[in-house]
């Protein structure tokens, strides 16, 4: 069995492709440094990122597949999932191969990053119903998730357009880093990394204004009125429930538990 390694960028495993194809080899599994290795291991290549090599892959991939195929790969990138390395590598190699195979789900490579990508897509509508703002007495609003996948960059542009008269910050605990918007130029003390909506992380956790375990704002930098809104949010969200249509298997279904820590009418703090 000849298995690959590498540092567990998407830049690598492109470069991995390309190794492949240089060296005229088929590795069956693609596994990222430190992860166990297979029983029966003959071969082990560890690759070495190129971001020219990868870049070329990237490229002819565009020409092979539809842009919907290369958003997919995209997003299944963003699960962070370690099940999603060799599916995705044996893809991307079939695809230099045989072509467009992206609606060929007979392919269990094919079928395995779809469905991957489908979970992470269904994430991204999950953080779009449930995310939950607090107002700062500066005029910014916050809300901390924890995802189980990586959706933050694929969601932002929604929070832009809905929400582009107001500052806000949607920050992931989980992954230590955040989104921030503004309409004014307001002090944070945050490093930014990137262009608009500011890619932004903590210098230290320790010192921001707010609980990461359940994102609530420092009584002294919530707005006045934020903590009655609050508190009308959940009695409103208590009155409209009949008790006698309770259905807490239904409830779990379309809102799992593991959001609630975040949300307001689940949390009575």
């Amino acid at each position: 069995m000849t298995v690959y390694t590498f540092d567990g960028t998407m830049d690598g495993l492109l470069t991995a492709v390309f190794d492949a194809f240089v060296l005229k080899e088929q590795p069956e599994q693609l596994l990222k440094e430190g992860n166990p290795l297979p029983l029966f291991c003959e071969h082990i290549n560890k690759v070495h990122t190129d971001e020219d090599k990868a870049k070329r892959v990237w490229i002819g991939l565009e020409k092979r597949l539809s842009r919907e195929a290369m958003k997919l790969i995209s997003v299944s990138w963003l699960s962070e999932l370690r099940e999603l390395n060799t599916p995705l590598f044996q893809y991307i190699c079939k695809v230099f191969r045989q072509g467009d195979i992206s609606r060929n789900f007979a392919d269990h490579n094919v079928l395995e990053v779809t469905n991957i990508a489908r979970r992470v897509l269904h994430e991204q509508l999950r953080m779009k119903q449930f995310i939950r703002f607090q107002k700062a007495k500066d005029g910014t609003y916050l809300a901390v998730v924890s995802p189980d996948h990586n959706v933050l960059p694929i969601i932002i542009d929604h929070f832009q357009d809905r929400f582009n008269d107001q500052s806000w910050l949607i920050y992931d605990a989980k992954r230590h880093y955040g989104y921030y918007y503004e309409t004014h130029h307001q002090p944070l003390p945050v490093r930014k990394v990137s262009n608009m909506p500011i890619r932004v992380t903590f210098e230290d956790e320790t010192t921001v204004p707010f609980d990461l375990s359940n994102g609530k704002l420092d009584a002294t930098v919530l707005s006045d009125d934020d903590q009655l809104l609050q508190n009308l949010w959940r009695t409103y969200f208590k009155a409209i429930c009949i008790k006698e249509r309770m259905n807490p298997r239904k409830q779990l279904s379309d809102m799992p538990r593991r959001y609630w820590k975040y949300m307001t009418e689940k949390n009575g703090g």
